[in-house]
């Protein structure tokens, strides 16, 4: 009996030593936290553009926001929505990855290499999404909204839970100019849906591990992906158009998964947009090198 008291009051004192060791990490961790949000205000404050961000860390749940509910161009981000947007139709059988679309002189857009395929050239359903994501391309974009039509994309958008991020025939123009009705959305928005995808939950689990799958072969090697060390897997879509510059994705680090949204307006140039991305990427990159 004696020893056993002993034994109790070691561990008390083991489990308290114990506490105390975690209260430190959780205060240093807050702290490391701190300073990178700062540095990252720091340089959204100093950079001569209309910046939004959102950075949310997956496994503690905190949330660094600046300007994370205004309205931006949302150029190509707006196809990751559209992803999900045909996922969820094939999830309710009502096409098939293995349906082919066919490329036609109506359904040719400048940017990505589709424009070139010749008349009557066949693709699978889910080729067309990958082109889609992967190399942004935008005759495979135009191929799923003739296909679907904008008002399925409209009306889906707002079934996801989407409040602000909106899809009109002008808003996908590529002309460099103003157009009449726009494509916005948000930082928060963009984000809603990379966790959602994430955490398979959205459409549903086999469908949301496939997008992921899809996002992490995106083809670009600026921005996000510039300022990410190589070895860590990068699930994200980019976004470039009348003067928007934006890339957002997940980051899987070896010390925790995180998004990070970045999206730009009113670019001084689209190089300054690119390394301003890389920039916020390496910065928060460096927070996850340092913390357990």
């Amino acid at each position: 009996m004696v020893f056993a008291n002993v034994d109790k009051q070691i561990s008390k004192v083991v489990n308290l030593e114990e506490k105390k060791e975690a209260n430190i990490e959780i205060k240093m961790d807050s702290g490391m936290w701190v300073a990178l949000t700062e540095r990252l205000k720091s340089l959204s404050d100093s950079y001569k553009a209309d910046v939004g961000i959102y950075v949310k860390d997956l496994r503690t749940n905190r949330v660094w926001e600046y300007n994370s509910d205004r309205l931006f161009r949302s150029a190509s981000l707006i196809k990751l929505p559209i992803m999900i947007a045909v996922m969820d139709k094939v999830e309710k059988k009502e096409i098939s990855f293995d349906d082919k679309l066919e490329i036609r002189d109506k359904n040719r857009v400048a940017g990505g290499s589709l424009m070139w395929a010749k008349n009557g050239t066949k693709l699978s359903l889910l080729e067309v999404i990958y082109r889609m994501i992967t190399e942004s391309d935008n005759t495979a974009t135009k191929l799923l909204i003739d296909h679907f039509g904008i008002e399925y994309f409209e009306s889906s958008f707002r079934q996801m839970g989407l409040a602000f991020t909106n899809i009109t025939p002008e808003g996908m123009s590529l002309t460099s100019g103003r157009v009449g009705r726009e494509n916005y959305t948000t930082p928060r928005e963009m984000a809603y849906l990379l966790e959602k995808i994430y955490r398979k939950e959205m459409v549903s689990k086999s469908m949301s591990e496939m997008m992921m799958d899809i996002l992490k072969r995106n083809k670009s090697s600026s921005r996000l992906r510039k300022g990410i060390p190589l070895s860590w897997e990068v699930g994200h879509k980019t976004g470039l158009l009348r003067k928007s510059c934006s890339d957002v994705g997940i980051v899987f680090s070896p010390n925790g998964d995180y998004i990070l949204a970045v999206l730009i307006d009113n670019v001084p140039t689209y190089r300054s947009g690119k390394n301003f991305i890389s920039n916020i990427a390496k910065i928060t990159s460096e927070y996850y090198k340092n913390t357990n």
